[in-house]
């Protein structure tokens, strides 16, 4: 079932105001199994998933469009694209991240594709959401970094990134994503996303390398509003459930604090 539109927005801002943080599953639409995709959707359901994210930076089969429609068949958690080109647009989605690639200087993601995508994304009346993409050093070169041919911000300059995420709000995108990328072997450092939460107001996602609660619970601890999972999950399936449990115990301390 398709959540109403223009809502997703302002669930992020209001539960960033709240301090309540969100789990969302990356999903690369070319490690699903349909098959046993139903299960995989009823579970997340239950470990009370916030969001899907359906996209990445190299889709050699795609199958967006069913991702989305089982997505919607089978939960009311919102479908939201990840997109790594103006390919991958599905107008059934609940939301898209309209990702620009702020941490790089390639020039077709940070407007050129953006620029193509425009006019369906206006006739298609996604929700979109503007925003600022910064790829992080995560120990190795991923497929994000190699794909768009841009270097990552150094993990250890959180400086840098405090004011490439500054410059993209003053430019009007209104969340902000931090991505050590698929197959990370660090995660984004806990002092890169605290020096950004200090200099922005809008919503942080962080993705890439959350493995283990640990990880899931520094990045809360630091200042992420939204903690993204893809990979791990796919390696080990318990993650999914333990991770659930870092964001609903931590937001149990909130309602506690009360």
């Amino acid at each position: 079932m398709k959540i109403s539109n223009h809502k997703i927005a302002d669930v992020l801002l209001s539960r960033k105001a709240a301090k309540r943080k969100s789990f969302a599953i990356l999903l690369d639409p070319d490690k699903v199994d349909l098959g046993t995709f139903p299960e995989f959707l009823k579970q997340a359901e239950s470990q009370h998933v916030d969001f899907f994210f359906v996209g990445g930076s190299l889709i050699t089969h795609y199958a967006i469009d069913a991702l989305v429609a089982a997505i919607h068949e089978h939960t009311r958690i919102p479908a939201i694209l990840f997109p790594g080109s103006s390919l991958h647009i599905d107008p059934s989605a609940d939301g898209i991240l309209l990702l620009s690639l702020i941490s790089g200087r390639n020039p077709d993601l940070l407007i050129g594709q953006h620029v193509i995508a425009a006019p369906l994304l206006r006739k298609s009346g996604i929700e979109v959401l503007p925003t600022g993409y910064m790829l992080i050093e995560s120990g190795r070169q991923t497929t994000v970094s190699y794909i768009s041919n841009t270097m990552p911000i150094p993990r250890d300059k959180p400086s840098i990134a405090a004011c490439t995420a500054m410059a993209g709000e003053l430019l009007g995108l209104r969340n902000i994503f931090l991505d050590a990328g698929s197959g990370a072997l660090y995660p984004v450092p806990a002092d890169t996303i605290r020096a950004v939460r200090s200099s922005v107001d809008t919503p942080i996602i962080v993705g890439g390398g959350i493995n283990s609660f640990e990880k899931a619970h520094n990045a809360m601890e630091a200042g992420a509003d939204v903690i993204v999972v893809g990979n791990g999950i796919e390696q080990n399936p318990g993650l999914l459930p333990e991770i659930a449990a870092c964001v609903k115990a931590y937001n149990a301390t909130l309602e506690n604090a009360y």
